[in-house]
């Protein structure tokens, strides 16, 4: 999934465990599993703002964009162009 989601490494830098934020956000722990494991498939804006507001963070902290990984191009650009090259002088 492209949106990634980093409540885990705010929750490092707070010295929060899951419990301590799922009970200050007011949602259960099974649901900000869930949501700190990147399966959830939406989130609410009232929820992303009771998480920033006890993180002390802005969403940007919480969630990034990653691109989708192109299944039609090489892996490793670098090991392709190396297996592909002519051999020997």
């Amino acid at each position: 999934m492209p949106i990634v989601v980093d409540i885990d490494v705010m929750l490092a830098r707070r010295k929060m465990s899951v419990g301590e934020l799922a009970e200050r956000v007011g949602i259960t722990p099974a649901n900000l599993a869930v949501l700190k494991n990147g399966r959830a498939k939406a989130v609410r804006f009232t929820t992303l703002a009771a998480l920033c507001e006890a993180l002390r963070c802005q969403p940007g902290d919480l969630l990034r964009w990653e691109p989708e990984p192109d299944p039609d191009a090489p892996e490793d650009p670098v090991a392709v162009t190396a297996r592909d090259a002519p051999a020997g002088p």
